[in-house]
Order: structure tokens, then C-alpha cells, then sequence
């Protein structure tokens, strides 16, 4: 509740998720039948970089604001950069909903959830033009039972990105991921999750083993070896049912942000299979 994204918008974290949220948004755009996105933590849509709050941590510079042009480079990381781009950048940060609106089509559905009482009511006005797009003041983790499986879509994305101010949010991220693969199992399931030491994601991506989840890949970008667990060292991305492809594309987007993005020979990248298909 007390979690605010625009202290942290355009940052390493976000450029990771959100390219690679747009490598899932591109394959379910090949095919016309409709498709429905919930997106559980969605924050306010739109981040200021100029505002108090970025500037007070300055995170955006050591993300985003590293490519102040649009480099040549692979696909994945050319389209990220350039829908970026297209919506206010070097200004203005747009977060996974501004994203994802963006793309969709007019048989395309979002579902914004937000706690936060403020930044859901930025949400809202963000999208009152957009009937495609519904806000929800609420939990997001509630939301999944509420809203899922979507109403007459068939396809989707279910976008879990917590704050992690609890010290219990691996347990309860990987219930999300059983939750939903339950109740929509045509579904893509994208969660993302803070690297500060290792024994943690060991132990969240056990969990889901022992759950009997198939289909799991996991893709991890480190800044700096996980050591210190009071610094955020990386991010990873778990990835349920993903699409054709997606393995090699995460491979390609995270390599090409690497070597940008972290200091010279300390970052890595990481693409595993927690579970077979």
C-alpha cells in the first residue's frame, strides 16, 4: 500500500519486464481472435521523469536513460525502445498498462488493478476514453479469482508484478502462478520478481515444481553477483506456457541490455527451463 512505482520508473527492472511483456504482446497479435490482459499491479500508467519522486532516486538514469537514442540492434530491443518512445519518451516513462493499451486492438481487452488509492485514481483518468480498458481499485492477487477465466476471450496475459514489501511475497507470487494457471490455463503467465540473493528464488521456483506446474521458463538479468541481499542485484521474469520463440527472443532482448545496463564484466543472463512443457 505504501509501494509508489514512480520512485523507480524507467529503472533496470522495468526495462527488463517490459521488453520482454512486449515479446508476448507481439505473438498474441498474430493471430486476430481477441485476447484479454490482467495486469495485477498496475501503478498509475504513466511516469513523470522530471517529478520529484524519479528525480529524488535518479533509478531511470541507469535504466532508460542509457539509450538516449534508438540503437541499431535486434528486433526485440528496437521495438521496446521505439513504442517507448512513441509514448513520451525521454520525458515521460509509460508503465506496463500505457504498454499495453497501446497495442491493443478493438477486440482486445486490459484489466488495470491497483491498491493504491491515488494511483489508481491517476489510472482511471489515464484510460476514461479507452472502453477497451477497465480500472479496479483493489488487491491484485484478489483479482485473479474475480476476474479470471476473462469473459468470452479465450486467450490472454495475466501480468503479476508485486511490490514485494512483504516478507512473505515469493509465496505468495507463486500461489498467483498456480492460481491462475488453474482458472485460465490458455493463458500466459508473466510474474516478475526482485533478485537481491539467491536462496530465495531457489527456493520460489521449487515451490512451483512441487506445485506439478509444467511449461516454466525462467529469465533472469543480473546487474552484479546476488551477494549483497540489501541491494537489488537483478531481476527475473517466470514465465508460464510462453509462446513459440520466446526462449530465443528473451535471449536476444536481454543480451543486447546487458552489456548497456550493467557495469563491464559484471552482469549476466540467464534463460533455464524450471519445467519441461
Amino acid at each position: 500500500m505504501n509501494y509508489r512505482h514512480a520512485y523507480h520508473a524507467g529503472n533496470f527492472a522495468d526495462m527488463m519486464k517490459h521488453g520482454l511483456m512486449l515479446v508476448i504482446l507481439r505473438h498474441l497479435l498474430r493471430k486476430p481472435a481477441g485476447f484479454c490482459v490482467l495486469d495485477t499491479h498496475s501503478g498509475c500508467g504513466v511516469y513523470d521523469l522530471d517529478s520529484i519522486e524519479a528525480q529524488k532516486t535518479g533509478e531511470w538514469r541507469d535504466g532508460i536513460g542509457r539509450f538516449e537514442t534508438i540503437p541499431e540492434g535486434p528486433e526485440e530491443l528496437v521495438d521496446y525502445l521505439t513504442s517507448i518512445e512513441a509514448l513520451g519518451a525521454p520525458a515521460r516513462y509509460p508503465g506496463s498498462p500505457s504498454l499495453i493499451a497501446s497495442l491493443l486492438r478493438p477486440q482486445d481487452r486490459l484489466i488495470c488493478c491497483e491498491l493504491h488509492p491515488e494511483d489508481a485514481a491517476t489510472l482511471r483518468r489515464n484510460f476514461r476514453q479507452q472502453s477497451q480498458v477497465a480500472v479496479h481499485e483493489r488487491d491484485g492477487y484478489g483479482a485473479l479469482k474475480a476476474f479470471l477465466p476473462p469473459r468470452d476471450l479465450k486467450r490472454g496475459l495475466i501480468l503479476i508484478d508485486p511490490p514485494f514489501e512483504q516478507g512473505d511475497e515469493f509465496a505468495r507470487l507463486a500461489d498467483a502462478i498456480q492460481t491462475s494457471r488453474k482458472l485460465f490455463p490458455m493463458g500466459i503467465v508473466a510474474a516478475w520478481y526482485p533478485i537481491k540473493h539467491r536462496a530465495p528464488v531457489r527456493q520460489f521456483h521449487d515451490s512451483l515444481r512441487d506445485a506439478g506446474l509444467r511449461d516454466l521458463l525462467d529469465c533472469s538479468l543480473l546487474l552484479r553477483t546476488p551477494t549483497d541481499p540489501t541491494r537489488l542485484n537483478g531481476c527475473g521474469l517466470l514465465v508460464a506456457s510462453p509462446p513459440y520463440r520466446f526462449e530465443e527472443q528473451a535471449q536476444t532482448l536481454l543480451d543486447a541490455l546487458l552489456p548497456v545496463l550493467a557495469p563491464v564484466g559484471k552482469g549476466s543472463v540467464e534463460i533455464r527451463r524450471i519445467v519441461e512443457e
